[in-house]
């Protein structure tokens, strides 16, 4: 298979599938030197993955990372207290898969010859032929955006060591937006709700906070701890905190599931939605990256253009439309309604609006980077939808069985934040390469 790597400078491959053994994902390009734990790539694992909340898929993966390569195991020489860090070889972290039984199994295997409309079925058994890993969809399924958000928690620690933040949340949800948030407000929200989802995480509790498992554990010491959770995913699920949406927002001031900057405009987000599931039915929305703090001419030209590069998240299943600043919106401005004109403030540039999204001519003009992702609906169903045998194409009738999320906008803004951290620590490196080879010659 082919097409599981990106990146020229900072690369990320990945592999696995949904129901297979489990997901990796292998990073290069990091710096040497990073103290990098698996609490702190779970914390951002924790922001996507299923049966979370009322919005998810049942599935009670817990996604938990083993950071199996890439660190050292002990200190290089005698107080040297670089255990642990980043060595500069490739980083490599599992993701297992510990909720995966053979009723679930059986469930794939009682649909699979009739392809779940919307989905990738169809087309991976036409490609791959009678051995494509149908159960679960395998790399198809949006399991494997996992290994997107743990490699891109790396790029983000390397680019905020650089003053480059990137974040993420929800603009749009089941027909439901908020409007336009100034990016310090929107990032302080941000990271008060990964807050509160790690405070009410139990696994994050029981494993991290509790000390079950700790960097200095080996590999098959883990392992070992793995075979007791995967018992014990319910009893650990049992021991959440009571989400109260008022307690929480008192403490925290955000949303208890929404992850928008608006919470007014989160709650509708919520009611709406669950008024189409509640018909069987899914709903879809609109996701915003914002980048703060990228140096001006950060990106390539022609076939590598940073806009271009970000216009890659077409790959990031369920994501049919990227637009970068004011997008398809342009078409019915005029050039003085479109052009984000410019002026000098205290030897700064100041631009008056930022309909480019903070690039132009594929390189980034020193503002905020925006890109919007549109997300369709979940197209695993509780409706009758017709459909085919895949192996003997008569035409059927399919209706959902398996576990599904009423909707992935939730689960796809930080797949969408950590893979844009990945796309822009590419070009920074780039970039900053560029740079010192100028300046040899501007001397």
């Amino acid at each position: 298979m082919l097409g599981c790597h990106l990146g020229r400078n900072f690369q990320v491959t990945v592999a696995g599938g949904s129901y297979q053994d489990g997901l990796n994902v292998i990073v290069q390009g990091h710096a040497p030197g990073m103290k990098i734990t698996e609490q702190e790539i779970y914390g951002d694992l924790l922001l996507r993955k299923p049966g979370a909340d009322e919005l998810s898929s049942p599935r009670k993966e817990p996604d938990l990372p083993v950071i199996y390569t890439g660190t050292n195991a002990a200190d290089t020489v005698e107080g040297a207290r670089n255990m642990g860090m980043t060595n500069g070889t490739p980083l490599s972290v599992l993701i297992p898969n510990l909720d995966r039984h053979f009723i679930h199994i059986k469930q794939y295997q009682d649909t699979n010859r009739t392809p779940r409309p919307g989905h990738a079925s169809y087309a991976s058994f036409a490609k791959y032929g009678y051995c494509d890993d149908a159960i679960g969809a395998g790399l198809f399924s949006g399991r494997y955006s996992s290994t997107i958000v743990a490699g891109g928690y790396i790029a983000k620690r390397v680019l905020q060591k650089c003053g480059i933040d990137v974040f993420s949340y929800i603009k749009e949800a089941a027909g439901v937006s908020c409007g336009d948030i100034d990016s310090a407000t929107a990032l302080q929200y941000t990271d008060r709700y990964k807050q509160m989802r790690c405070d009410y995480d139990p696994f994050y509790q029981e494993i991290y906070v509790k000390g079950r498992i700790t960097p200095e554990m080996r590999f098959l010491e883990k392992m070992a701890v793995f075979a007791e959770i995967e018992k014990q995913i319910d009893e650990i699920r049992g021991k959440a905190p009571e989400v109260n949406g008022q307690k929480i927002m008192d403490k925290y001031n955000v949303h208890h599931i929404i992850n928008c900057p608006d919470v007014k405009a989160a709650e509708e987000m919520l009611d709406a939605c669950n008024k189409i599931t509640a018909t069987g039915d899914s709903s879809g929305g609109i996701v915003q990256v914002v980048v703060t703090g990228a140096p001006v001419g950060l990106g390539e030209p022609v076939f590598n253009k940073l806009d271009a590069e970000l216009g890659k998240m077409l790959g990031i299943g369920a994501v049919k439309g990227v637009e970068v600043g004011a997008g398809f919106a342009v078409k019915d401005m005029t050039g003085s309604q479109s052009n984000d004109q410019m002026k000098a403030v205290d030897d700064k540039v100041v631009f008056d609006t930022n309909n480019a999204g903070g690039i132009t001519g594929g390189l980034a003009t020193g503002q905020d980077i925006i890109v919007k992702l549109a997300i369709k609906p979940t197209p695993t169903i509780d409706k009758p939808q017709h459909t085919i045998d895949k192996y003997t194409l008569e035409n059927t009738a399919l209706a959902a069985i398996t576990r599904r999320d009423p909707t992935i906008v939730g689960r796809i803004w930080p797949v969408a934040e950590n893979y844009t951290a990945m796309v822009i620590l590419d070009n920074l490196i780039a970039h900053y390469g560029y740079q010192t080879i100028k300046e040899k010659f501007s001397k």
